[in-house]
């Protein structure tokens, strides 16, 4: 027959299952087989209703378990809109933070602007100012040098006519003292009167083939000087080398011979320009022995072979040289001259303040000029040789540019001489201070070139 299952009985109920009354049994026979299929099926309903029993169990604790954690997820929900609503207070804080930071750099920053429209109106202010004073400083400093090289070239030409005009008189014998004659009174006078006469502001200007404010070549014996100082007197003839008297220095040191016009003919000056070169003097005793010059002195660099030339060559007009500064800027000076075969004393004076330039020759401004290589700087570390032409450093020698001549006395410096200084070089006096070159600096004497030593140059051979 169908077996009847009553519900699962809960956990508590268990325990008493064995004490439910049984009904009276059958015959012994009988009972002994239903009373062990009755244990077994007690045994299968205990067993099924101890898992019935863990399964209630189980979804009971899973109940119990979701209720909590529905408590914990509201609780975590609270806290959140808490922590929610607390940030969003600190960000409107922040918002309004920074409209105010904003508000102060816009603030700031109008009135850094205004600052600096301010301060770049003051620097562009100042930055005139200050080009007015430069401007106005080089034109003091042009008008004072053209002033100075006009008083000299009027004090050389005064000195001049006075020693010629001496000429008569016996110079003192070497037994008596020296005293001071009625000519020495009236140069003496003539230098104050010199220094006190005016002069005008105006200075010539310049052109690449031949300086303004010079004259063409004099006649013989004569001398080519500036407007300025030929319209203040003119001076007589006088020789190139002024006699010297007893026991006073005759000569400027070595002369360096250049017999013919071969290019191993040279000589090198070391170390060269040390450093760069924003102005120059460059004087020498010279003698050609040709009827043209040959170049002097050429300054070479590797980037150019033509930083500083005194050039010459035999198919330029005779008597004319070129001065180089940076290649091809040049100006063409006149040294006629020193085509009459005896020693001359000649200066050339480079600044590259208004590019101004002026030429000496025996004490006397024959040339000069402005706005030639203005603002210019020669560089160092090039070669710098003596009677050639270097169409590449140290090298690169044309015949037809070599000097054919005698030197003696040559001297660099990195500034403009004065007048008095020229004039003292001239007249075979000691050397300024502050030579960067000298001929103590020949490190290479090449070729057929001679170094001799003499008392005097006019008895040089």
């Amino acid at each position: 027959s169908a077996l009847h299952v009553r519900p699962a009985p809960s956990a508590s109920c268990l325990s008493r299952i064995d004490l439910i009354p049984t009904p009276p049994w059958p015959a012994p026979h009988t009972r002994s087989m239903s009373s062990l299929q009755f244990r077994r099926f007690q045994e299968a309903t205990l067993t099924h209703l101890q898992g019935v029993a863990s399964n209630h169990n189980v979804s009971w604790n899973v109940d119990v378990r979701f209720r909590s954690l529905a408590e914990e997820s509201q609780a975590v929900a609270l806290a959140l809109n808490r922590s929610q609503a607390a940030v969003q207070g600190d960000l409107a804080h922040l918002r309004a933070w920074m409209r105010k930071i904003e508000r102060r750099s816009r603030k700031a920053d109008s009135r850094l602007q205004a600052l600096d429209l301010a301060l770049s109106k003051k620097s562009e202010l100042r930055a005139r100012e200050r080009k007015g004073q430069k401007d106005a400083l080089r034109d003091v400093l042009a008008r004072l040098s053209h002033l100075v090289h006009s008083q000299g070239a009027r004090l050389a030409a005064l000195e001049g006519r006075l020693l010629v005009a001496n000429l008569g008189t016996a110079a003192p014998s070497p037994a008596q003292p020296e005293r001071l004659g009625p000519s020495s009174l009236k140069l003496q006078r003539g230098r104050q009167a010199l220094r006190a006469t005016p002069e005008p502001s105006s200075a010539p200007q310049d052109s690449a083939a031949q300086p303004q404010g010079t004259r063409g070549p004099p006649a013989s014996g004569g001398h080519q000087a500036s407007d300025g100082a030929t319209a203040a007197l003119r001076d007589p003839p006088r020789p190139a080398w002024t006699p010297q008297r007893p026991g006073e220095r005759c000569s400027g040191g070595p002369v360096l011979v250049f017999p013919n016009a071969s290019t191993e003919n040279v000589v090198s000056l070391s170390p060269g320009f040390l450093t760069a070169l924003r102005a120059l003097s460059f004087c020498s005793w010279v003698r050609t022995a040709s009827g043209h010059l040959g170049t002097l002195l050429s300054y070479a660099t590797e980037d150019n072979d033509n930083k500083l030339v005194l050039h010459g060559r035999d198919s330029l007009k005779p008597g004319s040289i070129h001065f180089v500064i940076g290649d091809p800027a040049f100006r063409e000076l006149p040294l006629q001259l020193l085509l009459d075969g005896q020693w001359h004393h000649v200066c050339v004076l480079w600044t590259s303040t208004q590019g101004r330039y002026w030429l000496h020759v025996d004490r006397r401004l024959v040339a000069t000029g402005s706005h030639f290589r203005e603002g210019y700087e020669i560089p160092p570390g090039g070669s710098l040789v003596l009677g050639q032409e270097q169409d590449r450093v140290a090298g690169g020698f044309d015949s037809s540019e070599a000097f054919v001549g005698s030197m003696s006395g040559l001297a660099i410096w990195d500034r403009v001489l004065v007048p008095g200084e020229v004039t003292s070089l001239a007249t075979g006096r000691e050397l300024p201070t502050g030579a960067i070159l000298t001929l103590a600096n020949a490190t290479r004497v090449g070729g057929f070139v001679q170094r001799a030593d003499c008392t005097c140059l006019e008895l040089c051979p």
